[in-house]
């Protein structure tokens, strides 16, 4: 048939490869019969019959057929007022079911040319409004709008449940300024599957995820849905409001660090993992009454592979399906918000899986991934690391960064990894990494994403958290950014965990032969602003649980974890513990079983959660703990040296005098008795808390309810009390002016 088009054009909608059908496709000015007119053009494969419907008053205008793979063309007056004609299509497919649809190339692109250059730039901090399936209405027709980056590919269509996963119907615009393909489809609406159908530029068809999808099937399925993420109300302001009133590193901070498919399940014989509703109430009375302050999810963003325990992440603006929908997982923050308990998550910005419909590879070439494997891939996890140094990749990581503050009202982000992200040589060999621009090991570009990130994120959420596991010497890692710092709140302590677990699995009769591994964290806690870790990397590949690394019979494995406990939370920094170590789980922890409550029904087992609960409530209760963890005035050394008794005294200062507390750690299973601690003052030294308290399944010996101080004074100037040791036993003394037993520990 006679048309304006070419037989390129034809045939590169009929392969699906052409880069602009806008151009060619909806309504065009042309000549016909020497007068001005609109063609009407559309691909409507499997359609037999089609017509353009201008109005309810005016009959069908019949399209002829172009190609027989389905190109219709109908020519139609000019209007006289519009700048261009609304119409409808009416089709008539090989089976004789009709359908009307509005054409999805009558409608102008969604994205400005302001969008595409701050993306260019990389300072597109919504982009996750723009990117992704959109929900939308447009000239008063609801539907989605689609944009994906793929400036390599040969051509991009959108394919889905609302055009029967047809390659052709939904060709995509591209926008070679940013590489950016884009559609308004009126058909698509929420709760829909679709995917990206990506032509490369050797002619391979891949059917990709969409980056920014909000929500994707269960795996092992792996289509994104479109999602509506402003349907939920949230009732959590107060709280927003009164987190961006303080400062959280001087509050105290408890995390509970939880895997949700192993932490509860179902009832047996299903044992199916919980929703994020039913894991909101009972996640939040159990975090409540144990006093925790925050709870940690392993990364929820959408993962493949469930023994990746979410590491792996390929859904970066997607919360899991496994346990419901995003607008279940706003449910479970909001519900955490209003009990009084904060929501952190870990966020993976260093590596990415290598899986076929995700990132890797996305439009047949490297785009996220660095090209040279040098930069690219990580040898350790067999995984991709992203282009650090592409404007569009940063962009994707900063905006992902504050979508999850932004949509899920999330109180902080973990960041994983760091260390691999900071340097070019991480698990690397001579000759198998490229130095930076200035001959270093440093990688420059993710420091500077890092720091961007930080300062955007504290800059748009006040009162928020960002914490790095960073497992090197790398300097100011939670320093500002404008003294050459990386801008985190918080850094993991791993050299801390490190050395205390190590100290502790020695039996203890060698422990006074490795003393320095306790006292040598002091010596740089107060160079960072640290939390301390026992998180679930401490209970897997063999390491056992943690009560189970502990030497000795059964009643010292158990009296060592209350002393390593009490030393922790007495400890300067934050604190982190993984599920299930709060009540001492024996079985390294596995993610395809939920953890063994049946534990709670002996008596040893629920000492240690009593022990933990108290730990956390003292905690949040004495303003020594945790009102100058990050400042040397915070804490005193008494006692660092005696390490043929393998006993360590120190002291805890809060901002008002008078507030100091006194810690005595025996790590002996031997009792000390009339042993001399130096106290600052005199006056009655209440015991609040002893890890060898029956309640917490001790042997019960202590200073029960407290002791005076003497005028005696020991050599570093401080008056004594004469206390009782318990063995393997943590004592904290707080001193008041009576005598009497009111807050004394229990015994």
């Amino acid at each position: 048939m006679r048309t304006a088009l070419t037989l390129k054009d034809i045939r590169d909608l009929v392969e699906g490869s052409h880069h602009c059908p806008r151009s060619v496709l909806g309504p065009h000015e042309v000549e016909h019969d020497g007068r001005r007119a609109v063609a009407v053009r559309a691909f409507l494969p499997d359609t037999r019959q089609a017509w353009v419907i201008e109005s309810q008053l005016q009959p069908p205008r019949p399209m002829r057929q172009l190609h027989p793979a389905g190109l219709f063309e109908a020519i139609c007056p000019l209007p006289e007022r519009q700048a261009r004609p609304r119409y409808q299509l009416r089709c008539i497919d090989g089976g004789g079911a009709t359908t009307t649809l509005y054409d999805p190339y009558a409608f102008d692109s969604l994205l400005s040319d302001y969008d595409r250059h701050l993306f260019a730039e990389g300072n597109h901090e919504q982009l996750y409004n723009k990117l992704g399936a959109q929900l939308c209405r447009v000239e008063g027709v609801l539907g989605t709008h689609f944009a994906v980056w793929a400036p390599q590919a040969f051509g991009v269509a959108v394919i889905g449940e609302f055009n029967d996963w047809h390659g052709h119907r939904h060709m995509l615009q591209k926008h070679s300024d940013s590489g950016i393909w884009e559609l308004f489809v009126p058909a698509a609406s929420a709760g829909q599957l679709y995917k990206f159908r990506v032509t490369t530029a050797d002619g391979r068809v891949v059917d990709k995820t969409d980056p920014f999808g909000f929500a994707a099937e269960i795996p092992p399925r792996t289509a994104s849905r479109i999602t509506d993420l402003g349907k939920f109300r949230w009732s959590d302001q107060e709280w927003i409001d009164r987190r961006a009133r303080r400062n959280p590193v001087e509050r105290p901070i408890s995390v509970y660090e939880v895997h949700l498919a192993s932490w509860r399940r179902g009832p047996e014989p299903t044992a199916e993992v919980l929703n994020y509703r039913e894991l909101a109430h009972q996640l939040v009375d159990y975090c409540r009454r144990l006093s925790f302050t925050h709870v940690e999810l392993l990364p929820i963003s959408e993962h493949p592979f469930s023994g990746s325990w979410g590491y792996q992440t390929v859904g970066y603006y997607a919360v899991t399906s496994r346990y419901g929908t995003p607008e279940d997982f706003q449910y479970f923050v909001d519900y955490c918000h209003r009990h009084g308990i904060g929501v952190i998550l870990d966020w993976v910005p260093a590596h990415f899986p290598r899986d076929d419909h995700g990132l890797a590879r996305f439009d047949g070439a490297n785009l996220y991934e660095h090209p040279d494997p040098r930069l690219g891939e990580h040898p350790d996890w067999g995984t991709l690391i992203f282009d650090y140094g592409r404007n569009e990749v940063r962009n994707f990581l900063l905006a992902n960064a504050l979508f999850w503050f932004d949509k899920f009202h999330v109180d902080g982000l973990r960041v994983d990894a760091v260390a691999s992200m900071l340097y070019r040589d991480y698990s690397r060999s001579d000759g198998e990494w490229l130095p930076n621009a200035d001959g270093g090991r440093e990688n420059l570009e993710a420091v500077s994403l890092l720091q961007k990130c930080n300062d955007r994120i504290h800059g748009a959420f006040p009162g928020v958290l960002t914490i790095a596991e960073e497992s090197t010497s790398w300097r100011g890692v939670s320093h500002p950014t404008c003294n050459g710092g990386l801008g985190f709140s918080l850094k993991w302590n791993m050299g801390w965990m490190n050395d205390s677990l190590s100290y502790m699995r020695r039996d203890s009769v060698h422990r006074q032969f490795h003393h320095d591994q306790l006292t040598f964290s002091l010596m740089y806690s107060f160079s960072e602003k640290f939390a301390l870790p026992f998180s679930h990397d401490e209970v897997v590949h063999g390491k056992g649980a943690l009560v189970d690394q502990m030497p000795g019979d059964v009643w010292q494995k158990f009296a060592n974890l209350r002393l390593l406990y009490a030393y922790m939370w007495t400890h300067p920094g934050k604190k982190l513990l993984f599920m299930g170590n709060e009540f001492a789980v024996w079985k390294e922890w596995n993610h395809e079983t939920e953890l063994d409550w049946d534990l709670l029904q002996t008596e040893a087992h629920r000492g240690i959660q009593s022990l933990v609960t108290d730990l956390n409530q003292m905690y949040c209760q004495e303003p020594a703990l945790h009102e100058m963890d990050h400042e040397a005035a915070g804490f005193d050394w008494i006692d660092c040296s005696n390490r043929e008794q393998s006993v360590l005294i120190y002291q805890r200062n809060g901002l008002q005098p008078g507030e100091q507390l006194v810690v005595c750690c025996n790590f002996t299973p031997v009792v000390r008795e009339d042993f001399e601690v130096g106290v600052p003052q005199l006056g009655w030294y209440r015991e609040i808390l002893n890890t060898d308290s029956r309640y917490y399944g001790g042997s019960n010996v202590g200073n029960h309810p407290g002791l005076p101080a003497m005028e005696e004074r020991i050599s570093n100037g401080r008056y004594t009390i004469r206390a009782t040791l318990p063995p393997l036993a943590t004592v904290v003394f707080k001193h008041t002016a009576r005598s009497d037993a009111d807050g004394a520990s229990r015994q």
